[in-house]
């Protein structure tokens, strides 16, 4: 966690890659040694579980927050996931953050057999579970009882207006996707940075002055003395999608040298109000230098 007089900056590490229990319990203990403040586990099908991921997360590091990264709420019921959730708070010391969002790959509904709702279906679940999780963790006959009053702090993600009104309405923290909007199932795409200020402007309207954390999932980090060549290289791959003034623009792509990327970092808060950047778990060694550096501001 690092402040330099403006919102303090968090760094947050996605695990996305499967392993054993010896390897994630070494790879959990690289994330607190190199200095990050949150250890998120997505929810997908193929990668770790997240809460047992969690619970052994907690049991190996000592300091790290512990999220959701962000759970596909249409998957869950919301009564067995106050459950799980109030359950894991009590295994990880009250560490526990919980990410939820509404929900965007088609393939992996229709691989669990379940339908995929329209986005706003979609949404309606999410709010309902939001909702859900309140009243139960306001009832003091609940048990399990989380270990955090009220329940973990919430981090809802996404990118649509009326997920972003949920969030501004509900969350501690507010993920911003950094994508561009598709048609419903489809693949995501890179959003530009001036829509990305848009969402970030939409959410900060409706917060009304409600305090609330910003934060982006980075889905490039590269440490290059060459920018321009690793900008190019990263436009190739998306096929065109963005100019390379454009992605040179992005918050979700962090390419250059340590102490460039920090310049990023630094601006991306002043322009977009980011102060808690998750990066995947490919890139965990990669910006740890500048996590590093940073610290030492």
């Amino acid at each position: 966690m690092v402040s330099d007089g403006e919102k303090t900056f968090r760094f947050g590490v996605n695990m996305v890659l499967p392993g054993s229990r010896d390897e994630w319990g070494a790879k959990c203990r690289r994330v607190e040694e190199l200095g990050y403040d949150v250890l998120s586990v997505a929810d997908h099908l193929a990668i770790a579980p997240p809460f047992p991921a969690l619970v052994l997360a907690g049991a190996v590091t000592e300091r790290v927050r512990l999220n959701t990264f962000v759970l596909n709420a249409p998957f869950y019921n919301p009564v067995l996931l106050a459950r799980d959730v109030a359950g894991t708070d009590q295994f990880v010391s009250g560490r526990l953050e919980l990410g939820l969002g509404a929900g965007y790959v088609k393939a992996e509904f229709e691989a669990a057999g379940m339908p995929f709702p329209s986005a706003g279906a979609r949404v309606d679940h999410l709010e309902l579970t939001i909702k859900e999780l309140g009243r139960l963790y306001a009832d003091p006959e609940y048990a399990p009882k989380p270990v955090q009053s009220g329940g973990p702090p919430l981090m809802i993600g996404g990118r649509g207006d009326r997920l972003l009104s949920l969030a501004a309405e509900h969350a501690a923290t507010i993920a911003f996707s950094g994508m561009a909007k598709v048609r419903d199932g489809a693949p995501p795409m890179l959003a530009t940075a001036e829509s990305v200020e848009e969402r970030t402007r939409f959410v900060a309207e409706r917060l009304a002055g409600r305090a609330a954390e910003f934060n982006v999932l980075v889905q490039f980090v590269q440490i290059t003395d060459d920018r321009e060549s690793a900008l190019r290289e990263i436009l190739a791959r998306l096929g065109g999608t963005l100019t390379l003034d454009e992605l040179a623009e992005v918050p979700t792509v962090l390419v250059g040298t340590v102490e460039e990327i920090a310049e990023q970092l630094v601006a991306h808060r002043a322009r977009f109000g980011f102060s808690y950047f998750t990066i995947l778990e490919p890139n965990l060694e990669v910006l740890a230098p500048v996590v590093k550096l940073l610290c030492r501001r």
